[in-house]
């Protein structure tokens, strides 16, 4: 439904992850092959259900990033959720130094790097980069879809302006 571009950063992952459930037809990425794939999960849904770090997890990981960016947005959650930083509490993250030129960043640990360490990094990342609120999760009850708010004042209220943005203000116009 977003028709912004993608969130910086490794910000994109956390919209991208939240934006696999559409909750106007019910539609979940997640249910496919091909979904799955997109954030490292096993191929085959009963291989998925069955891996500590499967679907499951995942589409629980999902629903509490939808909370938190609901709450940037100034909205309650969207239903009880385990808090994000319960979660994220868990993900193992190692800082790695660059040693030619002394950087350093947070990355996820492991040979294959869980989605909820990369997940764990983006948003280190983006609270050092000052950008973890801009990203908010749409307050249409039907839509709640993930985008950066690139406003000036980052008072952003809708994913799309010429959709939920066009319907609130519809439905305001009717009830005068």
């Amino acid at each position: 439904m977003n028709d912004r571009s993608a969130a910086p950063g490794g910000l994109a992952l956390v919209e991208s992850l939240v934006n696999t459930l559409d909750l106007e037809s019910g539609a979940d990425a997640l249910d496919t092959a091909e979904g799955r794939a997109r954030f490292g999960l096993p191929e085959s849904a009963e291989s998925a259900e069955s891996d500590a770090g499967g679907v499951a997890r995942a589409r629980e990981l999902r629903e509490s990033l939808r909370a938190a960016l609901l709450a940037h947005a100034g909205h309650p959650p969207h239903r009880e959720v385990t808090p994000l930083g319960e979660l994220l509490a868990s993900a193992p993250l190692l800082v790695t130094v660059d040693e030619h030129d002394g950087s350093a960043r947070l990355t996820p640990s492991g040979p294959a790097a869980s989605l909820l360490s990369r997940t764990a990094a983006a948003v280190a990342e983006a609270l050092i980069a000052g950008t973890w609120n801009r990203l908010k999760a749409c307050e249409a009850v039907t839509c709640h879809w993930a985008y950066y708010d690139r406003s000036p004042a980052g008072r952003g209220r809708w994913c799309s302006m010429q959709v939920c943005g066009a319907r609130a203000k519809m439905r305001r116009y009717r009830a005068k």
